[in-house]
């Protein structure tokens, strides 16, 4: 099919078209009439719409629709190797669950459903959904002038003045208003797309937002469901993103918290004004609904992500099973700053990859946008900036014009420049403190820290093997965010992402569509973070720092399904029998993570975490029986609980209410009630308070959490 070439709807008025660079330039510079009027512009809106007027005419074009991919007509009879495949691939995954694990009998099957699967595939029963049509354009440069140079003078008085570190009203301001004026800068005019307004189009499109509705509810009750308590319990990186937000309420707006190895500065702003919002205080409950309302804002882009790849049941599909995921709910509930990384990758991804297909610019704005935003959220993101440039260096490798390749360069800059202008703030802070902003980063991937356990290139191959198999054997040890030893995805999922990698490779070896291999070589890279742990190959795979590579994987998994649906044919026996199958794979699919979540991972952080929250109560009843909380104290010992955390549960964030052993003996000549709590197993300090204290009332607290009582000592109550 040949291309086909349109001209787009333009607007009537003049003004919907922008003069290129080149164009102003060639008129301002006609002569010394054309100079002056240019000079009067920059300063008369009136004079500067007449000189847009002039040339918008010279700025019409068309663009050209590429030819769809022409994919094979699909086979009419029933299409048993699939079914084959998917049954082979769910087994096997069944006996890498934990609880079952036969390994090579797994193994075995999913060669089988492989071989099965590429067999359905050149058979033309398994292909996934057509990818979306791309649009050759030509980027004419063109910009407003003016607020183009007006936001480079912000942004370099904004980065002047960010110098202290902190966010006043003055930097603040020069920093949005560059942002603004590079936007209106660079900001172009499109065309409306005109939409079927038939009454059947109207109400399918309807029907359509209601199903989407409906899906988006029920992921909604799995990031909110229990909020409260799962995970039951904090832990010390708690304490000190209390700490930080507390810095916030007294003044210290900062661009970084250097405390506990540095942080970004997104979650504690968001988290003050989650508090603000819900009334929920400086508490462990405004960390976690904070984080899982960020999950929650992530669910729509994998949506968008999903439809970009294979059209909108992709996205649909996507929507459900990465909104009900065990790996993404889990890290979003944790309450600290987890979730920010695929929050961010999912609009980068999506803003950048629409706009490689359709040529707007605008698109890559806000990928530029995002991509800044996410530099100030969790570190793990760093990894972005590498991984637009290869999709940019994937997409020219498959360019045969020259001028493309100019045009994709611009729009590699529009995206570095833009996200630049975001990251002015923490670039600023990064220039002046580059060892404390890297220094987190610096002990895992070198021996800042601790020494190497063995040459880095062994270590990194190993990491990266660890990382690959991840989704299908095992998500690592660290029960702070994952149940230990088991995938990172469920049976369902787990066994879509392996035929969806699988048609994946098959489809880019026919098609040769940069997208697909784009898809493919974005999750090592978004896998690196975790993979980087050098120094501790213990932490590798970790899920909280592969959360970015999550929005990819179950957008594959969603292309492999809906390929599956598209597989059982058009009639309508065999679409009911497609849909009735798809509800009952997501109804597994659900059933075993919300087990994961709400049993097996809930079991596993009471386990493992301490129970604070039952010291912070007797601080609490205290309080309310001596109206002051002075003369309650609790004894560190090693590995025991964050001495700040119980005052976290009782309204007080800015006290750590460790009492050393040294401090004992002072404690005598304080008056008044006290009460001092220490861990059960530690003798020398029971001995040493009995001596100060014999007359004091000495009890065993009993604790809900198995394992987990601690004494009390009570004087003068």
């Amino acid at each position: 099919m040949d291309n086909q070439i349109h001209t787009p709807p333009t607007d009537p008025s003049p003004e919907s078209q922008e003069p290129t660079v080149l164009d102003l330039y060639k008129s301002v510079t006609r002569d010394r009439a054309s100079f002056i009027n240019f000079i009067r512009s920059l300063w008369d809106a009136r004079r500067r719409e007449e000189l847009d007027r002039a040339l918008a005419n010279e700025v019409a074009q068309q663009y050209i629709q590429e030819p769809a991919p022409e994919e094979p007509a699909r086979v009419s009879y029933f299409p048993w190797r699939s079914i084959v495949a998917l049954v082979l691939a769910l087994g096997g995954q069944v006996l890498l669950e934990p609880q079952n694990r036969q390994v090579n009998i797994a193994i075995a099957l999913y060669v089988l459903a492989a071989g099965i699967c590429i067999w359905a595939y050149l058979k033309n029963e398994w292909h996934l959904p057509a990818l979306p049509v791309a649009w050759q354009t030509s980027d004419d440069l063109s910009t407003r002038l003016v607020p183009f140079l007006l936001s480079i003078g912000f942004a370099a008085a904004a980065f002047w003045s960010f110098g202290e570190g902190v966010f006043t009203f003055t930097n603040t301001l020069l920093w949005l208003l560059a942002i603004a004026a590079l936007f209106y800068g660079l900001w172009i005019k499109v065309p409306k797309v005109e939409q079927d307004n038939s009454p059947e189009a109207r109400r399918n499109r309807i029907l359509w937002s209601v199903l989407v509705i409906c899906l988006f509810a029920i992921t909604l009750f799995f990031r909110l469901y229990r909020t409260t308590s799962v995970p039951a319990e904090p832990f010390s990186d708690h304490a000190e993103k209390i700490l930080d937000v507390y810095d916030i309420t007294q003044g210290q707006y900062k661009v970084f918290f250097p405390r506990n190895t540095g942080r970004e500065a997104f979650q504690m702003y968001w988290t003050l004004l989650v508090a603000k919002v819900f009334g929920t205080g400086l508490t462990f409950i405004s960390l976690k609904l904070g984080t899982a309302l960020i999950g929650i804002l992530t669910i729509p882009y994998v949506y968008l992500l999903g439809r970009e790849y294979g059209g909108k049941r992709v996205g649909l599909f996507a929507l459900f099973l990465f909104g009900i995921a065990y790996w993404p709910n889990v890290i979003s509930r944790i309450g600290l700053r987890f979730p920010l990384y695929p929050l961010f990758v999912a609009p980068t991804l999506f803003y950048l990859l629409r706009g490689l297909r359709t040529h707007n610019r605008n698109d890559f704005l806000l990928s530029g946008f995002f991509l800044g935003m996410g530099l100030h959220g969790y570190s793990p993101f760093r990894m972005a900036p590498i991984l637009v440039v290869v999709a940019f260096g994937i997409y020219a490798l498959h360019l045969r014009s020259r001028e493309n390749h100019k045009q994709a360069l611009w729009w590699l800059v529009i995206v570095i420049v833009t996200s630049l202008f975001i990251f002015i703030p923490l670039f600023r802070y990064v220039l002046s403190n580059p060892e404390i902003f890297g220094y987190r980063a610096m002990t895992r991937l070198t021996s800042a820290e601790t020494a190497l356990p063995g040459p880095a290139w062994q270590i990194f191959l190993s990491n990266l093997w660890k990382g690959m198999l991840m989704f299908n054997w095992d998500n690592g040890g660290i029960w702070v965010h994952s149940v230990p030893g088991r995938p990172a995805l469920d049976v369902v999922s787990a066994a879509l992402f392996a035929i969806g990698f699988i048609l994946l490779i098959a489809r880019y070896i026919r098609q040769r569509d940069w997208r697909d291999i784009f898809l493919l070589i974005s999750i090592p890279i978004l896998l690196m973070p975790s993979v980087l742990s050098l120094a501790f190959p213990d932490e590798n795979p970790s899920l909280n720092r592969t959360g970015g590579a999550a929005v990819v994987v179950f957008v594959i998994c969603a292309l492999a399904l809906d390929g599956f649906v598209s597989s059982l044919g058009a009639e309508k026996k065999r679409v009911i029998f497609a849909y009735a199958l798809t509800g009952l794979l997501f109804a597994a699919s659900a059933y075993q993570n919300y087990d994961l979540v709400f049993h097996q991972f809930d079991v596993e952080f009471r386990n493992g975490a301490w129970n604070t929250s039952e010291m912070g109560k007797l601080i609490s009843e205290f309080r309310d029986k001596y109206g002051e909380t002075d003369t309650v104290w609790i004894v560190p010992f090693p590995y025991w609980v964050d001495t700040r955390l119980p005052g976290v549960w009782a309204g007080i964030p800015n006290r750590d209410f460790a009492l050393w052993p040294e401090g004992f003996a002072a404690t005598v000549n304080i008056p008044g009630p006290k009460l001092i709590i220490y861990k059960l197993e530690d003798v020398e300090t029971e001995k040493a308070l009995k001596v100060l204290y014999p007359n004091g009332d000495f009890s065993r607290y009993t604790s809900s959490y198995a394992d987990k009582d601690f004494m009390v000592l009570r004087i003068g109550q």
